[in-house]
């Protein structure tokens, strides 16, 4: 489910990012490597837990099928709070800058 969450947030932040004419301005690249970042970690990790338990890797516990939602969302809001930071700190429309020269 973790790679699952994080491909669904990486797709569709690509999707938005190729779509907007404002991604320089909202730092679009940002999450969309963040997530396809996770993406891709989770890739491997899929891969390598597959060989290990083979056939018994697609019937997971409830449990652990819990654990990995909880998981996935909170690397998607973990990327949208590093999102927000980065747009505070870079300040792209220069929001803060105008309310600092008055």
């Amino acid at each position: 489910m973790t790679l699952l969450l994080s491909l669904f947030a990486a797709t569709v932040f690509t999707l938005i990012w190729y779509k907007s004419e404002k991604r320089k301005e909202l730092l679009l690249a940002v999450p969309c490597f963040m997530l396809w970042g996770a993406s891709i970690m989770w890739s491997v990790d899929a891969i390598f837990e597959f060989a290990e338990l083979g056939a018994e890797y697609f019937t997971p516990s409830a449990a652990d099928m819990l654990n990995d939602i909880f998981l996935g969302l909170s690397v998607v809001a973990l990327t949208l709070v590093v999102w927000t930071i980065v747009l505070l700190v870079k300040d792209p429309k220069g929001v803060y800058r105008k309310k600092e020269d008055k």
